[in-house]
């Protein structure tokens, strides 16, 4: 498919997104001639990242929120371990809150088979509160060419590994080949240096690009100020769309500006359908983000529970041109205290396909009636406006 030229504007009848206004909101470029693969199941996503580690000859870099001593984990950590006997620079970043129950044994050996290890925001007795901050990304590159961004952890619930009795969770993740890889290479050594893993030592061997790729721009989120350019990308996004917008997010808490900018699209006429879990694995999250409901309906929103299994995607799609996919919810969490992992992709070609998946995703979702939702039971009503509060606090 052909990219758009250099800082072009993307423009219909119905709508405009310009690369030179996301790259200023960003501080970064785009990168150009990159090969993109939408990853719509556990199954699909860790097969590939299984074949990719395997095939690693250099370098593999491996950034997660949650990294389980389960059977995927395990699955995972052998790669690892067998990747580093073989000379391969093998470096793992886990945060610290959401790798907790991860045994000690189990860093404890992948260590002594060479993987260098970091844990990021350690709690610490002189500061608990800086337990709140959390590093959620969820990277993997491969020597520079290759790599993983999107929503899934290394664990059973999102690859599905031997657990045929429960249902995997609903996750998507992005492919990425080309030098979109190597950018995000460089995030990861930033990340790595903070948290106190020094230097990592690292030069491309050859450099791969697709001529007939689409344009990427890094979304991540690494300080306070990223987290700002962050959220003003969405705002954006948000009040520059003119013809639809399709959003999907696992946790739903999405602040004042958010939350504005989203009625003001629907009532301008902006198509809005928000895709978010019938059920969740975090309850008073999932009930503060209920309390939103009534607003967002009476200004014209189309809501979207999930049915079946736990929604966890993260995704983004504006006027069949920009998406935006990775790590973020449109929570508090992830919006004030994260550390995210994103990226964007300016292609009509590309949105296509994300288009196309969520309204696969819709055929397993109920619609929300506004009626009905009015009458659903007081005490659904209680806990609703008691997490709101609550979370609204912390």
């Amino acid at each position: 498919m052909d990219n758009p030229p250099p800082h072009s504007l993307i423009m219909t009848a119905e709508t405009a997104f310009s690369k030179a206004v996301i790259e200023n909101i960003l501080g970064m470029p785009f990168s150009a001639n990159n090969r993109v693969r939408l990853l719509k199941s556990g199954q699909e996503t860790f097969q590939e990242i299984l074949d990719c580690i395997r095939a690693a000859r250099q370098i593999i870099c491996i950034e997660f929120y949650i990294f389980k001593d389960d059977n995927t984990g395990k699955k995972v950590a052998e790669l690892l371990k067998q990747k580093a006997g073989e000379g391969v620079n093998v470096y793992l970043l886990y945060d610290h809150f959401g790798s907790f129950l991860t045994s000690r044994r189990f860093w404890m050996d992948l260590r002594k088979k060479g993987v260098k290890i970091r844990a990021s925001h350690p709690f610490r007795w002189s500061a608990p509160r800086g337990y709140l901050y959390r590093d959620h990304k969820k990277l993997l590159v491969i020597d520079g060419e290759k790599a993983f961004v999107g929503g899934f952890n290394i664990a059973d619930e999102y690859h599905g590994y031997l657990r045929k009795r429960i249902k995997t969770w609903r996750d998507t993740g992005i492919y990425l080949e080309g030098p979109i890889a190597s950018t995000l290479l460089n995030m990861f050594r930033k990340s790595w240096k903070t948290w106190k893993g020094g230097l990592i030592q690292w030069k491309a061997v050859h450099r791969t690009t697709h001529q007939e790729g689409v344009p990427v721009i890094p979304v991540f989120a690494n300080s306070h100020r990223a987290r700002r350019r962050m959220r003003r990308l969405l705002i954006y996004s948000i009040r520059n769309a003119r013809k639809q917008i399709f959003i999907t997010t696992a946790y739903f808490t999405p602040g004042i500006r958010i939350q504005r900018a989203l009625i003001q699209a629907a009532r301008r006429g902006v198509s809005l359908k928000l895709l978010l879990p019938g059920e969740s694995d975090v309850l008073s999250v999932f009930y503060a983000g209920r309390a939103y409901y009534t607003k967002l309906l009476k200004a014209g929103i189309e809501i979207y529970n999930y049915q079946g299994s736990v929604l966890h995607s993260k995704t983004a799609v504006f006027d069949d041109c920009w998406s935006i996919i990775g790590s973020t919810n449109l929570d508090i969490q992830s919006l004030r205290r994260n550390e995210e992992s994103n990226v964007g992709i300016l292609d009509t070609g590309f949105a296509k396909q994300m288009i196309d998946t969520f309204y696969s995703d819709l055929q397993n979702s109920v619609r929300i009636d506004p009626e009905t939702w009015a009458q659903r039971p007081l005490y659904q009503k209680i806990l609703e406006k008691f997490f709101y509060l609550i979370l609204k606090k912390l």
